[in-house]
Formats: structure tokens, sequence, C-alpha cells
């Protein structure tokens, strides 16, 4: 209820932010440019009611878009609405260097911190008579659910209307304030609870609408006079382009959601701006757009304020925000005083409304009675026509003759015109009524426990499942472990067993052939005495042989040269061909020639192998050459097709747009030509008609010419239709010929990406081939050299057979010549010698058997340590994986108990809190102007137990109420938060 409406649009401002550091660093460029306070120049001239740069201070900004708020709202209360609308590249700069700024700082503070602080000390300079109850909200809309974010546990909240048609959210919780401090301090609590993600655009992106809601009452305790009022604080989540934000899974779900709502806004926005109100539709978007219902266009004054980027890489964004600002300007709203009026205001008021019906019965009564006179063809003289002013007066006396004897009526149903009711039937719709909202009220909030009750269970199930799903991790992590510990530990069983048996082997082994040993020792003791005896008479033979030695010994000494240069010449072969496991020689010149020979015929082996490897990459480097000619044929007809493919397209898209602009012309030019016949031929009917002088009736001529009409309009809609579907059909050509062309990119593509893999491949294989090309040059080298080694080799041999026979000739020379000096000697003990023949062949193999056995013996004491250490291993890490599986088990036996006595140590801690936050009162602090936070208030109990002070305190249970009070605006002032 309030003063008659007055008329206003929708007050926009702009504001620009800086370049940021990622946008320099790009080197993206400052598009706008600004021709006074109201303009900017993006292309073309954008004008709104203030334009903010980018280095317009908080200040500055505050004072020119929100300090007429706060005191419009308090003194004229009328409903404002601040509306801050981004995208979601400029979203977080806006939040957190605009909006909210620093707190602290007097020049860096953002809007909301201004705006809360200018509301509290405009309230304690105004008159003490003055008290005033503040209350705030907080929620969000996510995916198109309302969300309070004072308490998470209410979540789909209703959008419901008052009487008065203001749509508000039933069951959010109101908090009461009496401190700037604590509105700030709930506004953090619901952005601490507010969705966000991180998308490529924004590190902290918003992916809800939030609006904050401060409700302020304020009631004049001398004349009763109660005024109410809010202010919406919105925050729209910025729209996004997927292709820019790299939106994924459930962030891309809430990406297009909230682009729906945004377009949906876009869509009333536009609607009203056009004037098409009864054509405004709430239902794509119906909690956003239902919540700023009374926003736009409604009873409300609307301030919006668009932030946009300066950078050109978000151009596109920019241009359709400013879009957006100005259609939003042109928006009317019909704004009001919301006043709670006392009953003599009532009264008066009620005075004046029934005044102004019987006047207006009158002048309706009096009208149809001039009107029929005038219909039924008799003239009224100027006398008795209606006078306005003269029915008025005459109302008015017939009112005031009554007035003493007469008592107004309350205002119902009775009084409105063209309705009757009688008291009983009165009192029965009211009490009808009544008892519809209470039943209403009732299901509501039947509605809003068991959604609460759903969410609960949801969230309990959820926890059971992660739960459960963290037990059968664990529970698969320590199978997984158990399995490998046992596999592990049967490995090592076999291992053991293995090792022992080997030692067992070892120990067999060595007890023979320490026997054998033994016995040999002995009879090689019995020899030695044998030999003893025998040694004085090998004394000359000694002298002799000790010569021969030493002529042996430098032979031996020049071949051991030989055959030293001869192994390092073919261990440098052996190196450049790639084999690099070269043993040290053992100094036996059979034992050289060997490896020798082992070399040799190696390195024949690996240069026959790269022969065969370089054949088979000839070959297949040849096949792959092919491969590619044949694949880049294909790839130039594809191209030379999809050229082709796109000359007929844009043929044919020009004349299809040839045939739309004549189609057009056509149109027009028939329409032209329709409408002039048929005035002609309606102008050559009357004609006749004066003069033949037939008498025809004007409907009869209206009707032949709306058959006319009709017949041209009829032939007109059949040319449409036969345009139309030629035009069908010429889209459909054009879609399959889209079709083909894709598909034709598509297979070039492909075509195209083979090309690649194939010249890499053959780029790899040329490389082996240089490679192997390589490798065959210096095999060849080494087996050229090899050539001309084996040829010294065979010649050294050769050699050194000469040597040996001469040695040996020589030899037999010179014991021929001993035995014929010493022939009596010799003949008298030839079965001596004998003997001393054979004991020396005896003598020779005992002695190789004598090393052999040594030598296997020192190996077989060498290998006794590291089996035996080797077991120790083996023993020491069976134990330590047994002992680790042990603790594992015992681990994982003690982290599952501790686990769920945790779940329930916060659950049983959870419960009690949420029921003492859900069933707690609070208590509403009044602020009375003159008196700064903290100052005492003070209370008296009277004999009824009733509180009594200057400061009523309103209790209100649950933490929120479900009906807002009667009459409350929407004093929407949306902005980011």
């Amino acid at each position: 209820m309030g003063d008659a409406a007055a008329e206003c649009t929708i007050k926009v401002v702009c504001r620009f932010r800086p370049l940021n550091s990622a946008e320099v660093a790009r080197g993206d460029q400052y598009i706008p440019k600004f021709k006074g306070d109201d303009c900017v120049l993006m292309g073309k001239p954008y004008y709104f009611d203030r334009v903010f740069q980018s280095k317009t201070t908080q200040e500055e900004f505050y004072n020119a878009v929100a300090q007429k708020i706060v005191k419009g709202k308090l003194c004229t209360m009328k409903y404002q609405l601040l509306l801050f609308f981004a995208t979601d590249s400029v979203l977080s700069y806006f939040y957190h260097h605009v909006l909210k700024g620093k707190l602290h700082d007097p020049e860096m503070m953002g809007i909301i911190p201004r705006i809360v602080q200018d509301i509290f000390n405009y309230i304690y300079s105004m008159d003490e008579n003055l008290e005033f109850h503040i209350k705030v909200s907080y929620f969000e809309i996510y995916l198109d659910k309302i969300r309070d974010l004072l308490d998470v546990s209410k979540t789909n909240l209703p959008v419901h209307e008052d009487k008065n048609r203001v749509p508000y959210v039933k069951g959010c919780t109101e908090r009461f304030v009496c401190t700037p401090d604590e509105v700030m301090e709930a506004i953090d609590e619901g952005k601490n609870n507010r969705s966000v993600a991180v998308t490529n655009m924004n590190e902290h992106s918003s992916r809800s609408h939030s609006i904050f809601l401060i409700n302020i009452k304020q009631e004049n305790s001398k004349t009763e006079q109660k005024l109410t009022g809010k202010l919406y604080l919105v925050d729209l989540a910025g729209s996004e382009k997927v292709g820019k934000t790299g939106a994924e899974g459930t962030v891309l779900d809430e990406a297009k959601m909230i682009n729906k709502s945004l377009s949906a806004l876009g869509i009333v926005i536009s609607a009203l701006a056009e004037e098409l109100s009864y054509n405004v539709t709430y239902g794509p978007s119906q909690s956003m757009t239902r919540i700023l219902q009374d926003s736009l266009g409604g009873n409300c004054r609307t301030t919006m304020v668009i932030c946009c980027s300066p950078s050109a890489y978000n151009d596109a964004e920019t241009r359709s925000t400013l879009l957006f600002g100005q259609r939003a300007k042109t928006i009317k709203n019909q704004v009001t005083m919301n006043v709670e009026l006392t009953a003599e205001q009532w009264k008066s008021k009620w005075e004046k409304e029934k005044e102004k019906n019987k006047t207006l019965r009158n002048t309706v009564t009096w009208l149809e009675n001039e009107l029929n006179r005038w219909r039924s063809g008799e003239s009224v003289p100027a006398d008795e026509q209606f006078d306005k002013e003269k029915a008025k007066e005459e109302v008015q006396a017939l009112e005031s003759t009554h007035h003493n004897d007469k008592t107004p009526p309350k205002p119902a149903l009775s009084s409105l015109p063209g309705v009757k009711l009688t008291d009983a039937e009165k009192e029965k719709y009211e009490a009808e009524m009544a008892k519809l909202y209470k039943e209403l009220d009732d299901k509501d909030d039947e509605i809003n426990q068991q959604s609460q009750l759903v969410e609960t269970l949801k969230q309990q199930m959820l926890d059971q499942e992660e739960l459960l799903a963290s037990s059968r991790r664990d529970h698969h992590t320590l199978q997984t472990e158990l399995n490998r510990l046992l596999a592990e530990n049967e490995a090592s069983k076999e291992e053991v067993k293995e090792v022992l048996q080997a030692l067992e082997e070892l120990a067999v082994n060595y007890d023979q052939k320490s026997q054998e040993v033994e016995n040999k020792t002995k009879e090689f003791e019995a020899l030695s005495e044998e030999l003893n005896e025998k040694s004085s008479s090998l004394a000359s033979i000694d002298s002799e042989l000790q010569k021969l030695k030493e002529m042996t010994n430098h032979q031996k000494k020049r071949v051991t040269e030989m055959m030293s240069s001869l192994l390092k010449d073919l261990a440098e072969i052996g190196i450049a061909v790639g084999s690099n496991d070269i043993k040290e020689s053992s100094g036996l010149i059979d034992e050289e020639f060997t490896v020798a020979r082992l070399y040799i015929s190696k390195m024949k082996s690996e240069v026959k192998t790269m022969v065969k490897r370089s054949k088979l990459l000839e070959s297949t480097q040849t096949e792959t050459t092919q491969k590619l000619d044949e694949t880049e044929s294909e790839l130039t007809a594809c191209q030379l097709r999809i050229s082709q493919q796109e000359a007929k397209i844009k043929s044919l898209t020009e004349s299809l747009q040839n045939v739309e602009q004549k189609k057009r012309q056509l149109e027009e030019n028939v329409d032209s030509l329709s409408e002039e016949i048929v005035r002609t031929r309606a102008q050559e009917k009357v004609n006749a008609m004066e003069k033949e002088n037939e008498i025809q009736s004007a409907n009869e001529v209206k009707e032949a010419v709306e058959k006319q009409i009709q017949t041209h309009r009829e032939a007109h809609q059949r040319q449409i239709s036969s345009l139309r579907d030629e035009l069908d059909a010429k889209e459909k050509l054009i879609t399959e010929l889209q079709d083909l062309n894709q598909q034709i990119m598509l297979e070039q593509e492909r075509l195209r990406v083979e090309h690649e893999k194939l010249k890499a491949a053959d780029q790899e294989k040329s490389r082996q081939l240089e490679e192997l090309t390589v490798q065959q040059d210096r095999r060849e080298q080494a087996r050229q050299d090899l050539k001309g080694l084996e040829e010294t080799v065979a010649r050294e041999l050769q050699t050194l057979h000469n040597l040996r026979r001469l040695f040996v000739q020589d030899l037999s020379t010179r014991l021929k010549k001993n035995a014929q000096m010493d022939s009596e000697d010799t003949e008298s003990s030839a079965a001596q010698k004998q003997k001393i023949s054979f004991l020396e062949n005896n003598l020779e193999q005992l002695t190789r058997v004598h090393k052999q056995l040594v030598r296997d013996n020192n190996d077989l004491r060498s290998e006794i340590p590291k089996m035996e250490k080797r077991l120790r291993a083996t023993a020491e890490r069976v134990k330590a994986l047994e002992t680790a599986l042990k603790e594992a088990k015992e681990n994982a036996a003690h982290d599952r108990k501790r686990y769920q006595q945790e779940v329930e140590r916060i659950k049983d801690a959870a419960k009690p809190k949420n029921m003492g936050r859900r069933g707690s009162a609070q208590i509403a602090k009044p602020i009375r102007p003159g008196q700064l936070p903290g100052a005492p208030i003070n209370f008296s109990v009277n004999r009824s137990n009733l509180i009594q002070n200057n400061h009523p305190t309103g209790i209100k249970g649950g933490g929120g109420n479900n009906r807002q009070e009667k009459h409350a605006p929407c004093f929407p002032a949306v902005l980011g938060l």
C-alpha cells in the first residue's frame, strides 16, 4: 500500500577493469575508447547513465553508483536494485578488487562494505523515535535449485508469492544483525559454502547465482507507522564459452545451466524493453527470473552495473554485455512507497477510494443514459450533456447528507463494483481462504522437512558409501600385498631348496675329490722316493736340458710376444665389430691359439649377420618409398576433389542468395500490386454505383472487397508456400554438400596423419640404414685387417713349427751322440731306462691330474662362501617378509577400527550441533538511531512477566521464517558477491 506509482527506468552504469597480467603477457590490445562520462566506443557508440574507466577509484565509483541507493532506500523506501552483470573473464577481478576490496582500507574498501557501513551510519543519525530490525539472508541458485548458504542442509527451496504477488523464497534462513561486522561475517560464511570450480579463464569461477538479502523494518514508536524494505545483492555467474573455459563433466553441466538462466534473463529483459508485457514469461529458469520478477518492470528502483573486459581477446563477450545493458536501460518500473498503514490511515484511504468509486459509477450511469438517447435518435441539448464537475458536486452533496448516518465498511469483496456478498457468505469465504492458506503453509512446511530429511539421508548414504568404498580399497590393497608376500615366500622357499641341493652335491663331490687326492698323494710320495734314487743318474742330462730350456724359453718368449700382439689386434677388431668381451690371455700357447680361433669365427658370424640385416633394411626402405609415393598421389587427388567441392558449394551459395533476393523483391512487388488492384477495383465499383444509381448497401461492398482481399491473400499464400518449398530443397542440398565436404575434410585429415606417420617411419629407416652402412664399412675394414693378421699368424706358426722341428732334430742328434759314448752303460741298463721312461710318463700324468684337482678344489672353496652368504640372505629375507606380513595385517585391523571410531565420533558430534542449529531460537536485536553498537539496553519486567523496553526484542525459532511479512517489498539490489 502506498502513494501513486511513479514511473522510472532502470539506471545502467558500465565499468571496465584494467588488463590483467595474463593479457599483458599475451600482448592483448586495450580496445575501448571513451567519449565523455556516458559513452564508450567499441566499433559503435554505447550510451549509459555513467561509464567508468579502468583508473576509476573505489570511492568515486561508490559515490556515483551506490551511495544514493542507501539514502533513497531509508528515506523514501522505494525498491531499488543494484545489478552486477559480468562475464567469467572479469568476475574474479570485480569481486576481489571492486565489490569487497580491503575491509579496513578507506581508499581500497569495496562497494559492499561501504553500503553496509553507510546503512548503519545513516540509521544512527536518524530520529530516536524510530526503531529498526535488520535481518539478512544468503542463498544461491545452483543448477536452477535454490540452496541456503547460511544453512547448507536446506536445499531446493521453493519460490512463493504473497498476496500482493511479490515473490519470495520460502524457508530461507533469516539472521538478525546489529553491526556491520555481523553482516560481513554472514557474507563470508555464505561465500565459503558457495559452489566454485577451476576453469581456463578463472581459478575461482562461480558455478551459481548468489543472492544476499538485507531486510530492514522501520517503526515509528509515536505514530506507529511501519516501513519495510529489502536490498538484494546478487552475484550473477559469468556467461561462459566452453571453448575458452575448457569445461568438462560436471563443470560443463553447470556452465550449460548458467548460460541457460542468463539467456532466460535476457529474453525477459528483451520482452520488457520492447514493452511486450503481455508476452513476458518466466518459465525457462523458474528460480532466478521469478526472484527478479519484481526487479524488472515491477515495483523497484533499479540500478544495473555491467562490468566489462577491455581485452581484445574477450571482444565478443564485452559487446554482448554492452548490448545487454542497452536493452535493460529501456525497461520502466512502477515504484511506490512501501508503508504499513495504521487504522486511521486505512480509513482515510478507504474514504478516498469510495469517493472515487462513487464518482466513477455516477459518471458511467450518466454517460450510458446520454449514449442511449443519442442512439435512439434523440438530440441531447448542451445543458443536459455530461458535465464532469457538476456530476462530482452532486455526488459529494449526496454523500454529505448520509455521512453522519453511515459507517464506512471494511474493504472487502463486497465493496467492488458488481460483487455483492452477505455477511455470512463473506465470513465463510474468509474462513475458507484462511483454512486454505493454513493448509498450504502446512504442506510447504512438510515438503521442506521431507526435502531436508531426504538430503540428510542422502548425505548419510554418501558417507556410508564412501566408508564402504574406502574399506574395500584397503581390503583389496592388503589382499594384493598378502598375495605378493605369499608368492615371494614360495619363491624364496624354492630358491632355498635349490641352494641346499646344490650345496649337498658340492659336498659329495668335494668328499670324492678329497679321497682321490689322498690316494694320488700316497702314490706320488712312493714314486717320489723312487725318483730321488734315480735323480743322480740324470745329472748329466739336466745340464744339457738346461741349455735346451734356455733356448726353449727364448723361443717361447718370442712366440708369447707375437701372440700378445696378435690378440691385441684381435681385441681392437672385436671392439670395432661390436664384441667387447675380450678376456686376458692365460700365457699358454695352445690356449691363446684357441682364443684367437674363437674370435675369428665370432667375427665371421657377426659380419654375415650384418650383411643379412643390411639387405633386409634395403628391401624395407624400397617398400616404404613405394608406399609413400602412393599415399602422396592419393592425397593430391583428395585435395583436388576438396577444392572442386568447395567451388561448387560457393557457387550454390551465391545462387541461393540471388534466388532469395529475387524472391523477396517479387513478394514485395506482388503485395504492392495486389493492394493497388484492390483499391482500384473498389474505386471503380463505387464510381459505377454512383453512375448507375444502383442502391447497394455498404455492407455488400465491404463483403465484396473482403472476398477479393481473401482471394489475393490465398494466392499470395500459395506462392509463398511454393517459394518456401523451393527454399527448403535448396537448404537440404546445401546441407548434403556440407556433409560431403565434412567427410572429405575428415578423409584428408586422416590421409595427412598417415602421411606424417609414413614420413617419420621413412626417416627412422633411413637413419638406421646409415648407421648400418657405417657399421658395415667398419666391419669390412676389420675383415681386411683380420685377413692380413691371419696371414701373419700363419707365417709365424710356420716359423714356430720349423724351429720346433730343428730343436727336435738337434736334441735327437745330441742324444744319439750320448748314446754312442755310453753304449756300454746303456746296454747294461736297458730295462732300467725303460722303467725310468715309464715312471716319467706316469709322473707327468699325475702332475696334470694333481693340478686339475687343485684347481677344482680352489674353485669349490671359493664357491662355498658365496653359497653360504646367499643362503643366509635368503633366510633373512623370508623372515623379514613374514614379519612384514604380520605387521601389515595388524596395522590394517588397527586402521579399520580407528576409521570406524572416527566416523562414529564425527556423526555423534555433528548430530547435536545440527539439532541445536535447527531448533534454537534467534533473538532479534532492534537498532535505535543515535545508539552505537555495544550500548546497553535497559529491560524491565512487570508482573505479567512481559519484557518491556524501548527496544522490543523479537524471538524467532528454527533459524528462519517460512512466510514474509505483509506488504514486504522486493528491494533488490543485485550485486556480485
